[in-house]
């Protein structure tokens, strides 16, 4: 038995200051998957702060059309609001592809962003992982690695991380809005995913009793046309071999605004930099998108069971272009 001590919080400043007293304190949220990790005797923090009474659920419109969403929003709720639907469908359509409705109901928006990797190595208290012990070794480079990413991968770690909207709102340059012991911080979303490199347990640049408050997800016209696709071994209830979010903004028939990220093939929720950047004024087609998908996977690392993710995701990322400039998004 390890000793565990819990406490609920009701303002933001209490929170922070609880966590930051206490060495090992985390904070406990839904979809964080906290208490399953100390179940799993991965994580071993000495004090939970429960921080769902904070007020920090509220959905609200920001000048020129953009959002601010609180870190305690619960998915479901983000999923069914109005603007959200209206001026940021891929978001909406992440959210629901993301879990289960249960699920939906109490994982938290903060929560989700935070939550750890799914990769069963890393859940294996037995298992090398440089995550949960660094230094340890990754089993899964040699191991069962099918799920693994293919992009931004390291020698130290190819695990992927496992959010759905997390992916919509890189694809969306959204930020990251935190609260901590040395006061406020605004992190681009695609900054607070941290590449594993040589440090892999450090996953976002949050420091200890540094809490997100909200995300804000700045006005966008071309999201007004976007998608979330997701490609996994069964239809509901499972984590992506690849995704796709998508946004796109054509004139004359050719590309003026493209967003793309990618899920499941990455160690971060994935910028399609290299494809957007190749798409810029080109024709909105298929040769264009499949030539713009081919440049974006050819930094890929695969490994022999997870080499499909290539052509899939260079096949997923064609399927959603087209989706959205063939007049079919839903």
């Amino acid at each position: 038995m390890r000793p565990l001590s819990y406490a609920r919080v009701a303002d933001v400043d209490s929170a922070i200051e609880t966590v930051t007293q206490s060495r090992d304190g985390a904070f406990l949220a839904g979809g964080t998957t906290e208490v399953d990790l100390v179940r799993q005797n991965v994580l071993r923090p000495t004090l939970l702060v429960d921080i769902n009474d904070l007020p920090l659920n509220r959905v609200e419109d920001l000048p020129g059309g953009g959002l601010r969403i609180g870190a305690l929003a619960r998915m479901s709720d983000v999923a069914q609001v109005p603007a959200v639907r209206q001026r940021f469908p891929v978001i909406a359509q992440a959210l629901l592809l993301g879990a289960s409705a249960q699920l939906r109901n109490m994982a938290s928006m903060g929560g989700n962003m935070c939550q750890r990797v799914r990769c069963s190595y890393f859940r294996d208290a037995t298992s090398p992982c440089n995550k949960r012990d660094p230094g340890s070794g990754c089993a899964a480079l040699t191991g069962f690695n099918r799920g693994h990413a293919i992009l931004g991968t390291s020698d130290h770690c190819i695990a992927t991380h496992p959010s759905d909207v997390a992916v919509a709102l890189v694809a969306l340059d959204a930020v990251v809005h935190t609260r901590g012991p040395g006061g406020e911080r605004a992190i681009g979303v695609d900054d607070f995913f941290l590449l594993p490199g040589d440090t892999p347990e450090r996953e976002h640049p949050l420091e200890h009793g540094e809490l997100i408050v909200a995300i804000e997800v700045p006005a966008t016209p071309t999201a007004r046309r976007s998608v979330y696709l997701k490609f996994r071994d069964r239809e509901s209830y499972e984590f992506a071999l690849v995704s796709v979010a998508a946004a796109v903004h054509t004139e004359d028939g050719t590309i003026a605004d493209v967003r793309l990220a990618l899920g499941g093939v990455g160690t971060k929720p994935w910028r399609a930099r290299r494809a957007e950047r190749s798409l810029l004024g080109q024709p909105a087609g298929e040769a264009s998108f499949a030539e713009a998908a081919r440049e974006e996977l050819a930094a890929a690392r695969p490994r022999p069971l997870n080499a499909f993710k290539v052509e899939l995701a260079q096949r997923a990322i064609v399927r959603a272009l087209l989706t959205l400039t063939n007049g079919d998004a839903r």
